[in-house]
């Protein structure tokens, strides 16, 4: 989209400093295309170092954070806009705000739509108090370190939510990241309509910058995955490479031609009627949003709920939350089913995986745990809702398991000891 897409700041905002340039590009369509590529980029960079360094969820929160803080400095300490320090820094808000709603959802165990609920009542809150601080919420008018601040703030609370909302609609209402990403382009094309016949800039921006993120997860998704999945079955790390390629191409073209600099002078021009209607327009379309959003996932859920029968009691409780195993005929006691059903097809890419490992074939272990992750994603929208204790255990040893296996120096031992435990949280055939 072009520069009129963000709103110029009223005469009545503060002149910039002759030496504080905007520190924001210009939005246009190149805008758009980076900040979905950063968005897969980063996301991919936090698998990498959170599987195959084996960093876990804290280690790469860490390590990524400390980059992230660097990253930071040096774009606030700059005094214009460039190319290459902005949107290293959006990859890594990207990454950083991915990371935040992961580990609430795996370490903590927030269920993600208390996630969903949380960002979005905080970014409200970002808005509100950069507003009644500022006077305006126009991107065009980045010239103060108190303004930028505000500004980075609110990126990453939008990449939060828009991890949380994604992962909403594509693992726990089983929609799966094909079809949101069908919903999520549905939905930003609505919104560029709107902008074309007047809806608030403000407000279409930063609507289609949330709506971006789940975008960018289902692209990568579907250029990654194998075709029996419905993907291009290009992999995770052909896929990094061309995205990766994609970002260093606009950054050296933003960086020679200059093309998405925006004039300081630009930030001070007066236009008003840009911000007239703003309030009651956000009014309308975020109350419209949330009842459309309301009403699917009621729908959605129920219809879940319609396709899951009521989970059978099979052990009575013991203490310490496990369950009594029942006595045999003939002595010795008889191995309960799990609480989720019937997990044998889980199992059974276990046990192949397994076996592909004491066969030495370490490449081909790993790609059978591939297929584990993409069944068990699939049927957690089933799954999740009979047992959540049970199917959040299974889940923490799964991820064990991915972590050992796509480690990028495995340990056979501990393969074998992350399979056999995972083997024993299934249940029996």
């Amino acid at each position: 989209m072009t520069s009129q897409y963000a709103p110029m700041a009223p005469q009545s905002t503060r002149e910039p400093s002759p030496q504080f340039f905007s520190k924001v590009p210009e939005v246009t369509l190149y805008f758009w295309i980076i900040k979905v590529l950063c968005t897969t980029v980063g996301e991919s960079a936090a698998d990498f170092l959170n599987v195959n360094l084996n960093l876990g969820l804290t280690g790469t929160s860490v390590v990524t954070g400390v980059l992230l803080a660097a990253a930071l400095i040096f774009q606030f300490r700059a005094h214009r806009y460039i190319p290459s320090t902005y949107w290293l820094t959006v990859a890594l808000v990207s990454v950083f705000g991915t990371l935040v709603t992961d580990n609430l959802t795996d370490s903590v165990g927030v269920p993600l739509e208390t996630s969903t609920l949380i960002f979005g009542v905080l970014l409200v809150f970002s808005f509100l108090v950069w507003y009644l601080t500022e006077k305006t919420l126009s991107i065009h008018s980045i010239f103060t370190r108190r303004r930028e601040a505000f500004y980075w703030l609110t990126i990453l609370v939008t990449f939060a939510l828009g991890t949380a909302t994604g992962d909403l609609m594509a693992e726990v209402l089983g929609i799966g990241y094909l079809m949101t990403g069908i919903i999520v382009v549905s939905l930003i094309a609505i919104m560029a309509i709107g902008w074309r016949f007047g809806l608030n800039p403000v407000l279409s921006f930063w609507i289609i910058y949330i709506m971006t993120r789940p975008l960018g997860a289902s692209i990568g998704d579907y250029l990654s995955q194998s075709p029996k999945e419905g993907g291009l079955g290009l992999g995770a790390t052909v896929t990094s490479f061309i995205f990766s390629a994609g970002i260093l191409g606009i950054v050296a073209y933003f960086s020679m031609t200059k093309a998405d600099v925006i004039p300081s002078a630009s930030a001070v021009e007066t236009d008003e009627t840009m911000e007239r209607g703003g309030l009651w327009q956000t009014v309308v379309v975020v109350a419209l949003v949330l009842v459309a959003a309301g009403t699917g996932y009621y729908l959605r859920k129920s219809s879940l709920q319609e396709d899951t029968p009521d989970p059978i009691p099979i052990a009575q409780s013991v203490p310490g939350g496990s369950q009594a195993a029942q006595p045999a005929p003939g002595g010795g006691q008889i191995a309960q089913p799990s609480p989720l059903g019937d997990l044998s097809k889980f199992r059974k890419i276990t046990q192949d995986t397994l076996d592909l490992l004491n066969a030495n074939n370490q490449s081909g272990a790993t790609t059978r745990i591939g297929d584990l992750e993409i069944e068990w994603d699939n049927a957690e929208a089933r799954l999740k809702p009979k047992d959540k204790a049970a199917w959040t255990r299974i889940d923490g040893k799964i991820d064990t398991v991915l972590r050992a296996l796509r480690a990028t120096s495995p340990n056979s031992n501990g393969e074998r000891t992350a399979l056999t435990a995972l083997l024993t949280a299934l249940g029996p055939e």
